[in-house]
C-alpha cells in the first residue's frame, strides 16, 4: 500500500538557486515550436514517482495537456484544480488530461478528447506543438504530455465533477528554478523526493503544484533550457 501524507507539510531541503531562469526569447510561441521540433540533446530528469509505484500491478496508459495560452503579457500554463472527491488524484493540480481510450487514434487524441471533456477547451484553439517525455507516477500510470499552443478567445466549461477550478500560471514563473522546491518524505518502507512549485493565490493562499505536474514542469525547462 502506497504511503498517505500530507505534500505541503513537507520539508523543503533545497531550491535550485544554480541554474538560470529561462530568457524572454525562450518563453516565446516560435522558439518553443521549434525547440520541440527540432530538440537539442538533452537528458529528462528522473524523479522518484517510479520508485514508489508497484511495478507488479502494471501500467495504464493516459496523456495530459499542457497548454501554454498565448497572452499579450506572455505565456501561461493552463492548469486545474481537481475536485476533492476523486478516487485518483483528488484535490491535486493537473494539466487536463486522462486515460487513454481504446478509440483515441494516439496520444494526442486522447490529451485533446480528455481536455475538451474536462474543461470544455475545443481543439479549434489548440496548436499541437509536440510531446515531452513520458512520465509515470506513483500512481501506475504511464503518461505521455502534449504540449499545446492555445490561442486567446477560448470559452471553458468545466466538468463540475471533476474540475473544481482552472487558472493560469505565468510560465516565467515556472520556468524559474529557483521556484523549484525539492521536498523529502520518509517512511518506514523509505524515502521520497519531489517537486513543488507553490504559486501564490489572490485569496493569500498557494496553488501548490507538485508531484507529477511539477515534474513534467521541470522537464520543459530542462528542454527550453538546453
Amino acid at each position: 500500500m502506497r504511503p498517505i501524507f500530507d505534500p505541503q507539510a513537507l520539508p523543503v531541503i533545497e531550491t535550485d538557486h544554480r541554474r538560470a531562469p529561462l530568457s524572454a526569447p525562450r518563453m516565446r510561441p516560435d522558439f518553443i515550436r521549434h525547440r520541440l521540433l527540432s530538440p537539442p540533446p538533452w537528458e529528462p530528469e528522473l524523479t522518484d514517482e517510479s520508485r514508489v509505484y508497484d511495478k507488479s500491478r502494471g501500467l495504464r496508459e493516459a496523456a495530459v495537456l499542457v497548454p501554454l495560452v498565448d497572452r499579450p503579457d506572455g505565456l501561461t500554463v493552463l492548469l486545474t484544480e481537481r475536485n476533492a472527491n476523486l478516487t485518483a488524484h483528488a484535490g491535486q493540480i493537473s494539466f487536463p488530461g486522462g486515460s487513454r481510450e481504446t478509440y483515441d487514434a494516439d496520444r494526442i487524441a486522447t490529451a485533446l478528447r480528455e481536455t475538451r471533456e474536462e474543461i470544455g477547451l475545443d481543439r479549434d484553439h489548440i496548436e499541437v506543438l509536440g510531446s515531452l517525455p513520458d512520465y509515470i507516477t506513483g500512481t501506475g500510470f504511464h503518461v505521455s504530455p502534449v504540449v499545446g499552443l492555445v490561442r486567446p478567445g477560448f470559452t471553458l466549461q468545466p466538468d463540475a465533477g471533476e474540475v473544481a477550478d482552472v487558472f493560469e500560471v505565468p510560465l516565467a514563473f515556472l520556468m524559474d528554478p529557483s521556484r523549484h522546491e525539492r521536498r523529502l518524505f520518509r517512511w518506514d518502507g523509505g524515502e521520497r523526493q519531489f517537486y513543488a512549485m507553490p504559486y501564490p493565490r489572490e485569496d493569500g493562499g498557494h496553488w501548490f503544484i507538485w508531484g507529477a505536474t511539477a515534474g513534467m514542469l521541470r522537464n520543459l525547462y530542462h528542454l527550453l533550457a538546453a
